[in-house]
């Protein structure tokens, strides 16, 4: 039988100017699945203030990490599809999409079941919510819907545990832990992109569990003291509570507890992108520098770890 992978990341503005940051903004925020106030209260306000506001000031954030070959996080999925497909084998065939952007979902899943007898489709957020891994489940299953192909197409899932994606990790971090110049780090910090705590409720806090299941699998890989690390989550956006602790509070009282040299860790970003490079790398850096801190290094993403090529590719197995 034939087979299709389709890797499935967020996706990524095309350039780094306020119109494609404006664009990509524009379908991302609108998505009811991401934003879930109601649309006649959340729509004036996304059309109205945000998107005249935001795309400039996110657009110079973009063109602060933005590389001669573009995106980090496009870079950063092409090199995961394509470890992926080495890792998986000519019966294989892979492919990447984003939800929001081109290639877009519906556009990969069409052309794969055109050469394929089976279509899995994998979303690269080992954490489930609906603003992320759901949001993809719910437009493959529309998908295959609307163009017939029933039990063709399926969702996969890469588990928060998953031994690859560990291990990947973990090694991961330990080449981040030998680029400190004095041993290990005082201190390390999970990071993962939060979500309203009303909506982690409201799916009987899967997604936080979630993140909890990597943190302490992560911790239990590298033989980590759990005293000498914290779970916390960035990105917090709009005036309602978030799950926390906050990452940037987080790193802004590090050095007061003794923490001076911290590396942090971001396993639920499979490839590097704005909330890694910009948010932590350079806003979270001198947040913590500020306070007092004196070392902060970054643990790169996981997804083009051999070992978590290795674990993706399985997802297509018959």
């Amino acid at each position: 039988m034939s087979r299709a992978l389709i890797l499935v990341n967020l996706g990524t503005p095309a350039a780094p100017t306020p119109e494609a940051v404006r664009a990509f903004l524009g379908e991302f925020l609108a998505d009811p699945m991401v934003v879930d106030w109601p649309r006649w209260l959340w729509l004036p306000v996304l059309r109205g203030i945000i998107l005249r506001t935001r795309p400039a000031k996110t657009a110079a954030m973009y063109r602060a990490i933005w590389r001669p070959e573009g995106s980090p996080l496009a870079a950063g999925t092409v090199r995961v599809a394509a470890g992926v497909q080495e890792a998986a084998g000519d019966d294989v065939t892979v492919s990447f999409a984003y939800r929001y952007g081109a290639p877009r979902v519906d556009a990969v899943i069409e052309k794969a079941a055109s050469r394929a007898e089976r279509v899995h489709v994998l979303p690269l957020f080992p954490q489930r919510t609906a603003s992320s891994s759901g949001t993809i489940e719910e437009l493959t299953r529309a998908t295959a819907e609307r163009l017939g192909l029933g039990d063709r197409v399926e969702p996969a899932a890469l588990e928060p545990d998953d031994p690859g994606y560990v291990d990947a990790l973990a090694e991961r971090a330990e080449a981040a832990f030998a680029r400190f110049e004095s041993g290990p780090p005082d201190h390390l910090l999970i990071s993962f992109h939060g979500i309203p705590a009303r909506v982690d409720r409201s799916e009987g806090a899967r997604y936080s569990a979630d993140c909890e299941r990597t943190a302490r699998a992560l911790l239990a890989a590298l033989d980590w003291d759990p005293g000498r690390a914290t779970l916390a989550y960035q990105s917090r956006f709009g005036p309602e509570r978030w799950l926390g602790p906050a990452t940037a509070d987080e790193l802004a009282k590090l050095p007061a507890r003794g923490a001076r040299r911290v590396a942090i860790a971001t396993p639920g970003f499979l490839t590097p992108g704005l909330e890694t490079i910009e948010e932590l790398g350079i806003r979270g850096r001198k947040t913590f520098l500020e306070a007092g801190g004196e070392e902060l290094r970054l643990v790169d993403p996981p997804g083009d770890h051999p070992l978590c090529l290795a674990a993706l590719a399985r997802k297509a197995a018959p």
